[in-house]
């Protein structure tokens, strides 16, 4: 009975798990991978199912299951891979998209307290590359920049922001490297995306 009904519920969405697997992991062999790890928690826990909407409910799984494979692996290249690679504004995400955008600021969160915080502590200079939605996640823990006020925030890609921080890591200033009229009309060419 439970296998009938894991097969109703969670197999008819099982094309767009390993789509959004393989957008997670940037590969076939690791999405395939991940689903069939996804899919023997989602037979585990398929009494956890309560709305009758399998779809957020899997692709959750899928999202949780990679998480875990990231943190076991503590690997920065993987935590950064997790990072979206869409550049369209928030209003345009599909919603799989969305699901991924909403969980940014908890993936980057435990990546700055574990990892970049204690190395600024040691006294270590850091370069972040990452994508625009993680910086902004890490802008707004920084700045303390609200959920309405963060989807505004447009930061060019190629201009460095240099957050100058004081002892507790609360930023000081912060400001982009190189020419500020570059940086400001780049800042518009960023808010403009998606706009034609």
């Amino acid at each position: 009975m439970l296998a009938r009904k894991f097969e109703d519920t969670v197999m008819p969405h099982l094309d767009a798990a390993f789509n959004y697997a393989r957008w997670l992991t940037k590969s076939d062999v690791d999405a395939e991978d991940l689903v069939q790890e996804a899919c023997v928690r989602a037979m585990r826990f398929l009494s956890s199912l309560r709305d009758g909407n399998p779809r957020p409910w899997l692709f959750a799984i899928v999202r949780n299951t990679w998480y875990s494979r990231v943190s076991r692996r503590g690997s920065a290249n993987e935590a950064a891979a997790v990072s979206g690679q869409d550049e369209r504004p928030d209003e345009a995400l599909d919603p799989e998209q969305q699901l991924v955008q909403q969980d940014t600021v908890a993936r980057v969160l435990p990546f700055w307290n574990e990892s970049m915080a204690p190395a600024i502590r040691a006294g270590r200079r850091l370069v972040v590359a990452a994508h625009g939605n993680s910086i902004r996640a890490l802008v707004k823990y920084l700045d303390g920049i609200s959920d309405d006020a963060i989807v505004g925030l447009n930061i060019p890609n190629g201009i460095p922001l240099v957050y100058e921080l004081d002892d507790e890591l609360r930023p000081l200033r912060h400001y982009y490297l190189g020419d500020a009229d570059a940086a400001e009309k780049a800042v518009a060419a960023v808010a403009s995306q998606g706009k034609a």
